[in-house]
């Protein structure tokens, strides 16, 4: 059954400015589509090339380094909501004065992690990103403080985590947006990855897109790369999940699914007149002791 909540939803990304927030419902099962959705989704069968797609996985990088030369740290708005979505952030903690140790993979330009050290002073965050050009960003910041906040590139599937963050020593990591710009096949190399650096009972939370989003159904002819998976017209791809897809992926490599559900909400953008359906799926994952 779906639980309602009262909590506004924010956007995600400077695109959708004008976009009026609208109250989201948690549940656990996917949405259901209209039969026009059905017909397009059923009617994309053919896959982009292996040549062009084995281009996109050897320039993964520049793709998503060129996003930020281009947007540099106005695209995506700061992720205020992560506090309220996911009280580990501030709850994750033995004692009131214990400092919580932070890995936020995939950070970006610091949308999340910023506003974390705004509100939290006894946290110290890990923050590291594919993108050598967000990672500067991360580093220009004026907030930015080593004290406070190590930043490193990263490709999760294949540069060890233990190079620059010790075993075993963080209590939370955020996956926000991040897992869905990763191949499907390397997913699971991300993940024992981020495992080596929590600790045994620590948390990963995870927001990303959910299965049917709008931004799914609105990919041309062209597009498909495989089941769920998407390139973009700038080359950088996004995987939509399944609930089901997620916990297969977790509970393979050592986590124990604490919450999986999917987050629907309406969102009206006024300008443009219309109204669509966003679907994220929210989730945790405790490693196992």
């Amino acid at each position: 059954m779906a639980l309602q909540t009262n909590e506004k939803c924010t956007v995600e990304s400077k695109e959708e400015e004008e976009v009026q927030s609208c109250d989201q419902t948690k549940t656990s099962t996917v949405r259901d589509l209209s039969q026009e959705e059905l017909d397009r989704l059923s009617s994309e069968r053919t896959l982009v090339s292996e040549f062009k797609q084995m281009k996109l996985e050897k320039e993964a990088q520049k793709n998503w380094d060129l996003f930020y030369k281009r947007n540099t740290t106005n695209f995506f708005k700061d992720r205020h909501w992560t506090t309220r979505e996911f009280d580990e952030l501030r709850a994750c903690r033995e004692f009131e004065s214990q400092k919580l140790v932070l890995l936020e993979a995939g950070c970006g330009v610091g949308n999340c992690i910023f506003p974390l050290l705004e509100d939290d002073l006894n946290i110290f965050v890990y923050a590291c990103d594919f993108s050598p050009r967000a990672v500067e960003f991360v580093k220009k910041n004026p907030l930015y403080c080593p004290e406070r906040c190590c930043a490193f590139q990263c490709d999760l599937t294949k540069d060890d985590l233990l190079e620059n963050v010790p075993e075993n020593n963080v209590d939370v990591v955020t996956l926000i947006f991040v897992l869905s710009a990763v191949h499907p096949d390397k997913m699971k190399l991300a993940l024992e990855n981020v495992g080596k650096v929590l600790k045994p009972g620590g948390i990963i939370l995870f927001r990303d897109y959910g299965l049917y989003d709008h931004a799914m159904l609105r990919f041309k002819a062209g597009s498909k790369l495989g089941e769920n998976f998407y390139v973009r017209q700038d080359g950088t791809r996004s995987y939509f999940f399944s609930k089901e897809f997620l916990a297969k992926l977790f509970e393979e490599v050592g986590f124990e699914s604490v919450a999986n559900e999917y987050v629907l909400r309406e969102t009206v953008n006024k300008k443009e007149g219309l109204c669509v359906p966003r679907v994220f799926l929210q989730s945790k994952f405790v490693k196992r002791s």
